[in-house]
Parts: C-alpha cells; sequence; structure tokens
C-alpha cells in the first residue's frame, strides 16, 4: 500500500517535526501490518527507551503510535498502541468511546523500531485472527502522539475531526483496505 501522511492538529505543531508517514497492508493471511515513519529532529523529542514488550495502559500519554480499525458498516472498533520502547495496548469498543471486552486470546503484537538522529521508524504486526473483523474491508485511523522535551504533546492522524484532537471520532478512520487478498 502507498505511505499516507498524517497531520498535525493545529492545537500545538512542534517546529522538531518536520513531517509523519504510515503504510498499512496485508503482507500474510491474518496479520495487520502498520509502519509510522517519524521524521524529524529526534534531540528534541522524548522518545521512549527500549523496555520489555509489555503490555501496559496510558501510552497515549506519551510518543506512540496508535491504529484505530473498524469493519466497513461496523460500529465496534479496536485501539492498538505501540510505543518506541516496544510496550503496546489493545482495548475494544462496541461504539464511540462505549469500551467492550477485548478477546482473551488477544495476542502481543510483533514491534520493531529503527531510529538515527532525524527519524524514527516504527513497525508493528498485529495478529487479526481473533478480531471480529472477518469477511469485511477494514477501515483505519492511523495517529501518532508525539511527547517535545517540555512535555508538550502534539497529535497527528490521517484526518482530524473539526474541535478537539479525537482519534476516536468516525471522521479520524479514513484509510480503507479492501477484502481482497487480506485474510480469511
Amino acid at each position: 500500500m502507498d505511505p499516507v501522511k498524517l497531520t498535525c492538529h493545529p492545537t500545538y505543531i512542534p517546529d522538531a517535526v518536520s513531517g509523519i508517514i504510515a503504510l498499512a497492508g496485508f503482507p500474510e493471511f491474518g496479520a495487520l501490518t502498520l509502519t509510522f515513519i517519524l521524521k524529524g529532529d529526534l534531540a528534541r523529542l522524548r522518545i521512549p527507551a527500549r523496555e520489555s514488550p509489555d503490555r501496559v495502559d496510558r501510552l497515549w500519554e506519551h510518543t506512540c503510535f496508535e491504529a484505530f480499525v473498524r469493519g466497513k458498516g461496523q460500529a465496534g472498533y479496536y485501539e492498538f498502541n505501540f510505543s518506541p520502547s516496544g510496550e503496546w495496548a489493545a482495548c475494544a469498543f462496541r461504539g464511540y468511546r462505549q469500551r467492550a471486552p477485548l478477546e482473551p486470546s488477544t495476542s502481543a503484537p510483533e514491534i520493531a523500531v529503527r531510529q538515527t538522529s532525524d527519524a524514527l521508524e516504527l513497525g508493528a504486526t498485529v495478529c487479526m485472527d481473533h478480531l471480529r473483523l472477518k469477511d469485511v474491508p477494514l477501515i483505519l485511523g492511523l495517529s501518532t502522539v508525539i511527547e517535545d522535551m517540555h512535555g508538550r504533546l502534539s497529535y497527528w492522524a490521517l484526518k482530524h475531526p473539526l474541535g478537539n484532537a479525537d482519534f476516536h471520532h468516525p471522521d479520524s478512520f479514513a484509510l480503507e483496505i479492501p477484502l481482497a487478498g487480506h485474510y480469511s
């Protein structure tokens, strides 16, 4: 799939970030792969240090990369958070911000991180077999929270709704992945 550009919500636009792009696809059956590439002066950003790849809540309070995934025509969706630390989170929702139980078989994503002085690339592979999304095209909301060295957060997404930054908003789901060729 072609890269898509994330845009910064106008609340706070950090001059240390020159851009963020993302890619999403299904190179193998049952797995969603995501790649986020952040370009900028990384020395002026807070990038979490590598930790054990544990499930951790509230990752969005610091630099992290996110994917919101729903089936086309469905109200329910899933949220996945990926930290450069290797930590991750997953949540299920039955509708807009209405929490639902997450399938107990939800497995840890594979997270790989590469960093240079001016680029951070995070790749994540999420097993989709256990999620209730089979046989429908997927609609994604891809987003990123970036923390600068002063603790200020900027919010990046494919599409922002009017008003405050809100990655859960239905308008934020802006990338469709067709059914053909993804998983059975």
